[in-house]
């Protein structure tokens, strides 16, 4: 079996993949055929400011023809390494439709940031600061740009992703994360490093690629309230979309990065029995088709859930807002809504944890809860208000509010599972945005014209 590593984001050194690939060689059943001129370690340029995910995708497609040719692979990645290996079958295979002729066999992903991580917000020059967590390399700008929470490429990618039916085609993707923090490597200066329901760099539900997508379209022929103007926002038929089950395993004990706790860096041949991602590892990699993936699936959701017995369970929901024309919204407000009453501020106690804005398509908002907290509640409707602006003039918005009425909260939201939510509202245009003058009246200064009341089709 060929096996390659792929590192993560701001890695200098090929140290990044610790005594794992040796724990694998020493570990591996005999049947896998796995020998040590068959591992080859990656190492990609992520600290240039120019360089691009895509960048590296294509990067790896020349490196893997040089060293690999035309064989079958499986891979194992850690933290960005995931999103790099993604990007390149969706831009070589995926997005081709040719998935059956992917040479890929296993992708296996050790805290991958799928959804993004929260700590990218933070920017290139504070980031750089964390040496604990970087090694004290500039991290590289447009790297940053697709890790940050919610961002258009990312988005892409994901949604591309949902398309796909991979284990038909006998490629088996994987993702194993922690949910522990190395207190050596918490940041004082930033909560987000010790972050519940996280790894310290990664949440659960943001390397999980079991997630979904749902749209929601504004109907203008439904006013729900008179003042202010609200319309309802419908579920559009068709829309709602549910990824491919994939093997999530949380692994105790482990955190983002680091000697002692890292899911990969702390590997070594000595404490490789002490270490359950080697063994899982091993077990991911003797999937052979279909019918083992959905049982090792089934597997890995037990399995988690008896190491999070008794841990919070954590969700996000990342929206994306635009209008009917096609524009951006990026002045807005939105509220998530609870209960029959559907109210902001019903929800349980502890439920929000965060809401991170995209700094760069700021028409991007991600909400991090606590699912659990509603467990309780599970026929409890959840609702969402959009307050975009402008609210009048001659171009304007309504507000727009799903209720969700028999759907539950936890039908919306689910425990270690990220939901994206394209929102379209209707953008109103004022009839008297442009009218006609005849030559026979005389000529006059339009500059107070007055809004009708009316609107264009």
């Amino acid at each position: 079996m060929k096996l390659l590593f792929i590192h993560g984001w701001s890695v200098t050194h090929t140290d990044t993949y610790g005594e794992l690939p040796e724990a694998l060689l020493q570990s591996a059943p005999a049947a896998l055929g796995l020998e040590i001129h068959h591992i080859h370690l990656g190492k990609y340029i992520s600290f240039h400011d120019e360089v691009t995910l895509e960048d590296i995708a294509r990067g790896f497609e020349q490196a893997l023809k040089d060293e690999i040719g035309k064989q079958k692979f499986s891979c194992i990645t850690h933290s960005t390494g995931g999103p790099v290996i993604r990007t390149w079958v969706d831009l070589k295979y995926g997005a081709k439709g040719k998935l059956d002729k992917l040479p890929l066999q296993h992708l296996i992903m050790l805290a991958p940031a799928n959804h993004g991580s929260a700590l990218a917000q933070l920017g290139k020059s504070r980031l750089g600061r964390m040496k604990a967590w970087w090694h004290g390399v500039e991290p590289g700008t447009k790297i940053l740009n697709w890790l940050e929470l919610g961002s258009k490429t990312q988005w892409a990618l994901n949604m591309s992703w949902l398309a796909y039916g991979p284990a038909r085609h006998n490629f088996f993707p994987f993702v194993f994360t922690g949910q522990d923090v190395d207190k050596k490597l918490y940041d004082h200066l930033n909560s987000y490093t010790g972050e519940k329901g996280s790894d310290g760099v990664i949440r659960v539900c943001a390397a999980n690629m079991n997630y979904r997508y749902l749209k929601l379209r504004q109907n203008v022929q439904e006013v729900l309230q008179e003042q202010p103007l609200m319309h309802r926002l419908e579920i559009v038929q068709q829309s709602c979309r549910e990824s491919q089950k994939t093997p999530l395993a949380v692994i105790p004990g482990a955190s983002h990065s680091g000697d002692k706790m890292g899911i990969m860096k702390s590997v070594s041949v000595q404490n490789a029995g002490n270490k359950p991602v080697v063994d899982i590892i091993a077990k991911a990699l003797q999937v052979k088709n279909e019918a083992d993936y959905g049982i090792f699936t089934g597997e890995m959701a037990d399995y988690s859930t008896a190491v999070q017995a008794g841990s919070g369970k954590y969700s996000m929901v990342i929206f994306y807002l635009h209008d009917d024309r096609g524009n951006d919204i990026n002045d807005y407000d939105l509220l998530l809504l609870f209960g029959d009453t559907y109210d902001p501020d019903k929800f349980p106690s502890g439920f929000f944890i965060d809401r991170q804005r995209n700094s760069i398509d700021k028409n991007r908002l991600t909400y991090y809860v606590r699912s659990d907290k509603t467990a309780k509640f599970k026929d409890r409707p959840l609702g969402i208000r959009v307050v975009a602006r402008p609210q009048a003039g001659f171009s304007y918005y309504t507000v727009g509010e799903f209720r969700s009425g028999q759907a539950s909260i936890n039908e919306l939201i689910t425990e270690n599972m990220t939901t994206l939510v394209e929102i379209e509202l209707k953008r109103h245009v004022d009839r008297n945005i442009l009218q006609f003058h005849p030559l026979t009246m005389e000529r006059e200064d339009f500059t107070d014209t007055e809004l009708s009341g009316k609107q264009v089709p």
